[in-house]
């Protein structure tokens, strides 16, 4: 019997996944999983997983079940399977399927949360939102939050705010890919070589989110410290204000929430 069987290994799941596996909370030979296209579970294959032969296999031999498909597959995904998953544990990351609506679709006996992570899982330092509301027993409980954060940093968040607070962690590491190309561009367009620019580019937004997550300073208060008067910072600020960079990151968030 493994201890978490994985449904779906796409590029989320299967950064969880591997995330698990190079943290060392669970070796590879306690996790087993099925992916409908053969080529997604070669990530895996490196830690030593089993392969299952369908989603059957990775229920009736795992003690907890992860479920990492696609949303507008999950319900014809889970329909043939819900007897089987009778009496079992689900953790789900699919995107709009929260407590309530796993109530609707699941047996009764099936116990499950749900959980909103986000890619740098991969390199264990992710964001993994967990609703607060869920049917999981108290040491399930303890196993989801121990095995997320192990991969990164975990927040308990009220069913309401799951969808927004979701968006700005999902969704955040693209818009912040945006902000390291363009600061590199920036660099590049003045003569540094585009490996060094991504690199400081990258460096310097990891350094400056744990300069907050550690101070817990106000960003304004950070970004003032750095601000000489009459230097060159305050000057950048000037032209990205210009810019409305911060009307188009509330904006990016608003439509990102929104979309339907």
């Amino acid at each position: 019997m493994k201890k978490l069987g994985f449904i779906g290994m796409g590029n989320m799941a299967g950064a969880i996944a591997c995330g698990v596996a190079k943290s060392g909370f669970l070796k590879g030979e306690e996790m087993i999983a099925y992916d409908i296209i053969d080529s997604q579970l070669e990530k895996v294959k490196e830690y030593h997983f089993t392969i299952a032969k369908d989603e059957r296999e990775v229920i009736t031999e795992s003690e907890i079940v992860f479920i990492g498909v696609k949303p507008q597959v999950l319900e014809n995904v889970l329909e043939p399977l819900k007897e089987l998953l009778q009496d079992k544990a689900l953790i789900s990351i699919v995107l709009g399927y929260d407590y309530e609506k796993y109530q609707q679709i699941l047996d009764p006996s099936t116990r499950h949360i749900f959980v909103m992570p986000n890619t740098p899982a991969l390199v264990l330092k992710g964001m993994s939102l967990i609703e607060e509301t869920h049917s999981l027993t108290q040491t399930e409980f303890e196993f989801t939050k121990t095995m997320f954060s192990s991969i990164g940093e975990i927040e308990i968040v009220p069913s309401y705010l799951m969808e927004t607070a979701g968006t700005l962690s999902g969704c955040g590491p693209a818009f912040i890919y945006m902000v390291i190309e363009a600061l590199a561009d920036g660099a590049v367009k003045e003569g540094v070589p585009r490996a060094m620019a991504y690199k400081l580019a990258s460096q310097t937004i990891v350094g400056s989110g744990m300069m907050q997550l550690e101070t817990l300073l106000h960003p304004g208060t950070l970004k003032d410290q750095v601000c000489s008067p009459g230097g060159s910072t305050i000057r950048g600020v000037e032209a990205l204000e210009k810019g409305n960079i911060r009307a188009a990151f509330i904006d990016a968030i608003s439509s990102a929430v929104h979309y339907k």
